[in-house]
C-alpha cells in the first residue's frame, strides 16, 4: 500500500489506518513504544533483524504520520529518544482487538495443524 494512497481522502478508514502501519516493523515498533520511550539502539536490540536504515525510515514515516515523537536530548553525545504521541497511543489501543483476533486465529491454525478442530475438546 503506497504512501500516496494513505493520504487519499477518498479511501475507507481501514485502508487509511493500515497504510500508516504497513510494513514488517511498524506494528512491532508501536507495541514497544506503547510501554515506554526508547532510544534507537534499544529498539534495534529488541527487534533482531531490523537494520538501522529500515528502523530510521520506519520511525521517520511514523513521525510524519503523527504516531511518534522524536526528542533530541541536549547532552553530549546527543541522544535521540522516541515515544508514542497521543495519536499513536490511540492507534495502539484501536489495534488491541485486532491483536486479540490474530491470537485467536493462531490458536485455530495450531489446532488444525495438530489435527483437532477449533472448539473440540
Amino acid at each position: 500500500m503506497g504512501r500516496v494512497r494513505a493520504e487519499d481522502p477518498t479511501v475507507c478508514g481501514v485502508t487509511a489506518a493500515i497504510a500508516v502501519i504497513d510494513g514488517k516493523w511498524k506494528t512491532a515498533l508501536l507495541w514497544l513504544l506503547e510501554s515506554s520511550s526508547r532510544r534507537p539502539g534499544e529498539l534495534r536490540r529488541e527487534l533482531p533483524g531490523l537494520s538501522e536504515k529500515v528502523l530510521t525510515q520506519a520511525l521517520r514515516e511514523m513521525e510524519t504520520d503523527g504516531l511518534v515523537h522524536r526528542e533530541v536530548l541536549d547532552v553530549l553525545p546527543l541522544k535521540t529518544v522516541y515515544s508514542l504521541t497521543e495519536f499513536g497511543m490511540d492507534l495502539s489501543k484501536a489495534l488491541a482487538p485486532v491483536s486479540d483476533w490474530g491470537y485467536r486465529r493462531l490458536d485455530v491454525l495450531a489446532a488444525q495443524q495438530s489435527g483437532t478442530e477449533h472448539g473440540d475438546s
